[in-house]
């Protein structure tokens, strides 16, 4: 059973919510020290009346020497109180005796806040007593408490209105993604000449553009490749295979005796034996560009190594009257069956397209402590520089006309190109006046190479 997939939440709809969650956070830091700042002022406020009110009292009873009897301190801490609803007062002596008693016994604890200290009374009441103010702050709390549902639906509406409000504005912001949507749903395959045009988009988006575009260009390359490739390989399989289809229909026409059936099958077995060779180095260059590495061996002259080869060609080569020079020599590390292949087919190569009687020279060289070139170099007909490039694709001919495809079709340098990215290296083509040289290099890893990775065998 297939599991439920949650679809994920769009980017509007995520933005739209971070930036509802910020806007909350930040008016909600806003709020609350707006809230602080209010409480502790008016806090510092109270407590401010608190301290005159207890001197002003300390300096009443301190002044008000010629009062000696309980009803004149009445007086005069009544008076003083006048006009002061949020305060009141309580006197009492050393003993405990109440001489002044102005409090709302109804007024919460929680709504006032007090203050006790020594005052100076009469000496008839003893000389020594104790007072105590009570503030009410009831207004106070009622003002802090009105401040904070201000404070908190300012918050929420806020909130509501800066999310809508960012909710627009992250629509607006991503309507060019919108666009580029839609553009890009458009193309196909058949359309990959197209691009999307970035002139007047945000930058952001022009960056995107730009890499997509390039994308846009390797793909049209690659399909291009493609579908060269595909004819290019109908077209190698083609001949081949109706010269099988002929000869067959041919020799079924009529009875054919035991020597005529067997010139038809070893004519038959040839055309066989070269389709079976197309779809060999078709397989070959398959396993290459899938990643397989070479496989090393230990250290070994790459001269010894060509000159196995061109014994190899010997035949070949008398017949063209060619001659071959080794040049230069360096010891790698590298998966001899496979160079020895792609050797094989450079000088093949040159000795198709080499000046007859001409010399044709295996040049070696270390380009670096980890780097070795080989190539063959002949003289010839000057390839023109925008078909060197790609001497190295599959099936890939100079002549349009395809001259000796019977010999030869076109993967030889390709493979050359695949031994070549195998052992960590590049292939190479130049072509003056002075001569063509086609060759590679070699990634030299040393010994401890042998063995890596998996190898694909030279045939």
């Amino acid at each position: 059973m297939n599991a439920l997939t949650i679809p994920a939440p769009s980017l509007r709809a995520r933005l739209s919510r971070q930036f509802a969650l910020q806007t909350m956070l930040g008016l909600s830091l806003v709020c609350g020290a707006v809230y602080l700042v209010i409480s502790l002022t008016l806090a510092s406020r109270q407590d401010d009346t608190l301290v005159q009110k207890r001197a002003t009292v300390q300096r009443l009873l301190n002044e008000g020497r010629e009062v000696h009897d309980i009803p004149g301190i009445k007086h005069l801490l009544s008076d003083f109180l006048s006009g002061h609803d949020d305060l009141s007062l309580v006197v009492k002596q050393q003993d405990g005796t109440t001489v002044f008693d102005k409090n709302d016994r109804n007024r919460p604890e929680a709504m006032t806040k007090r203050q006790a200290f020594e005052v100076r009374l009469p000496d008839e009441l003893g000389g020594a007593g104790r007072a105590e103010l009570i503030y009410d702050i009831s207004k106070d709390e009622s003002l802090l408490n009105r401040l904070w549902w201000t404070l908190l639906t300012a918050a929420i509406v806020g909130t509501f209105a800066v999310s809508a409000t960012g909710f627009v504005l992250v629509k607006r912001g991503l309507a060019p993604l919108n666009a580029l949507a839609r553009r890009t749903s458009e193309l196909d395959a058949s359309r990959l000449d197209q691009r999307l045009d970035a002139t007047g988009q945000p930058e952001e988006v022009q960056s995107l553009l730009l890499q997509f575009n390039a994308l846009l260009d390797r793909l049209q390359a690659a399909y291009v490749q493609m579908e060269a490739f595909n004819a290019d390989v109908a077209h190698e399989l083609n001949n081949p295979l109706s010269i099988l289809i002929g000869t067959c229909e041919v020799a079924l026409r009529r009875p054919r005796s035991g020597a005529e059936l067997h010139d038809t099958l070893a004519s038959n077995l040839e055309e066989l034996r070269r389709i079976a060779g197309i779809v060999a180095d078709m397989l070959f260059l398959s396993h290459a560009e899938r990643g397989v590495s070479a496989r090393r061996s230990l250290p070994m002259s790459m001269a010894d190594l060509a000159s196995e080869v061109i014994d190899y060609h010997e035949a070949v080569l008398e017949e063209s009257e060619l001659r071959v020079e080794v040049r230069g020599d360096a010891r790698a590390a590298v998966d001899t069956g496979l160079v020895r292949r792609a050797l094989s087919n450079l000088l093949s190569n040159a000795t198709r397209y080499a000046t007859r009687g001409s010399m044709i020279e295996v040049r070696i060289l270390r380009v670096d402590p980890r780097h070795v070139s080989i190539g063959v170099h002949n003289r010839g007909e000057v390839i023109a520089p925008e078909y060197l490039p790609r001497l190295f694709d599959r099936f890939y001919r100079i002549d349009p006309s395809r001259t000796n495809a019977n010999r030869n079709h076109g993967l030889g340098l390709a493979i050359v190109a695949a031994i070549a990215r195998m052992h960590g290296g590049t292939a190479t083509a130049e072509s003056t006046d002075q001569g063509t040289f086609i060759g590679f290099t070699l990634e030299d890893v040393g010994a401890q190479g042998a063995g890596d990775a998996s190898r694909v065998g030279a045939s």
